[in-house]
């Protein structure tokens, strides 16, 4: 029974789908499930900071459930979207409802699209891929598989990454840098995959132009068939989604940095390089992301199976509670600047 915890990564789409089915009063309902619910519940719940044994790795690494768990995001985005594009432009809403609403679908676009895609992005066959980036495509975001995959983990800790942000950057400050940094250097990431392999930029494997296609298609398909509410409605959720993710990379790395070898190279990443949280609420929601640590130290482990390292710098709080705690900077910095190592502090 314990394999289908994870099940509880779907109450983020069944709150959005309430909100979404009764809206009034219920439009809110998906942000004060995820961001105010949540985090009292992980205040209550305690951590737990064990790890599997080889016996029990083993055993989860052989369980389709687990692969299957993050396959079903798929419908359900998807689904979700239709549903709320449907419902938004067949009935009338007022403002604040409308609100809730891309508030709703964009937490479920962050939670069960692009962390799912996070997740299956480092998958090695095509299909998992495939489920990736299309989970990617509604939050518009889809160059993040080529950023994060080629550039993030390469250079995370670093101030050559941009997902990474600087000892005492806000997190709005830090959206800005993150966002625009991470798509122009997905495209020098995909230039120079394409010149490595004597490619030209028309090559049908560019990637990058065939994402701008994808979404391009998607956002003009949306606007031809809900107008201009579903188009600025698909628009604006896709936004808090990929914000939502931007706050997530905010949290994770912020202030840790890799030191520089005598060679002038940066030592290689470590479990010390990113944030560990083992606040069992956040880690089932969102499929055992916040043990980071160990999914830069390893990159191939799946979900299932990440571990907690002791030297790990550790989160005081779970996900949800540290991305509210993030949008008032002075009580962030409070909090954390005086947990990283000051070695690490430039």
């Amino acid at each position: 029974m314990k394999d289908l915890k994870y099940i509880a990564a779907f109450s983020i789409p069944l709150m959005a789908f309430i909100s979404i089915y009764f809206t009034g009063v219920f439009s809110f309902l998906t942000p004060i499930y995820a961001f105010v619910f949540l985090p009292i519940l992980e205040l209550i719940v305690s951590t737990d900071h064990s790890n599997l044994s080889q016996d029990q790795t083993d055993s989860k690494l052989k369980k389709r459930l687990f692969d299957w768990l993050l396959y079903l995001n798929l419908p359900i985005v998807f689904g979700l979207l239709m549903f709320s594009l449907y419902e938004i432009t067949q009935n009338t809403h007022a403002i604040y409802e409308i609100v809730g609403l891309i508030f709703s679908l964009g937490i479920v676009l962050a939670v069960n699209g692009i962390n799912v895609a996070h997740e299956l992005g480092h998958r090695q066959t095509t299909k998992e891929r495939f489920i990736g980036k299309a989970l990617l495509l509604p939050s518009l975001y889809m160059h993040f598989y080529i950023e994060h995959n080629f550039g993030h983990h390469l250079n995370a800790a670093t101030p050559e990454d941009p997902a990474t942000a600087r000892y005492n950057q806000n997190v709005y400050s830090f959206w800005f840098t993150s966002i625009f940094r991470q798509y122009f250097k997905s495209w020098k990431i995909q230039n120079n995959l394409l010149k490595n392999n004597s490619l030209s930029f028309f090559s049908f494997k560019n990637d990058m132009f065939w994402y701008v296609v994808f979404q391009l298609t998607y956002l003009i398909t949306v606007f031809l068939i809900f107008g201009y509410l579903g188009f600025a409605f698909a628009l604006t959720s896709a936004v808090v989604g990929f914000v939502l993710l931007e706050t997530v990379n905010y949290i994770e790395h912020y202030g840790l940095l890799r030191v520089k070898t005598k060679s002038g190279r940066y030592e290689r990443v470590r479990e010390i390089h990113s944030w560990n949280s083992n606040h069992v609420i956040g880690r089932i929601v969102l499929y055992e992301l916040t043990r980071h640590s160990d999914h830069h130290y390893k990159t191939s482990k799946k979900y299932q199976v990440l571990a907690c390292h002791d030297d790990s710098p550790q989160m005081p709080y779970g996900y949800p509670t540290s991305m509210v705690l993030s949008l008032i900077p002075p009580l962030w910095f409070k909090i954390m600047n005086k947990r990283i190592p000051k070695q690490m502090i430039i």
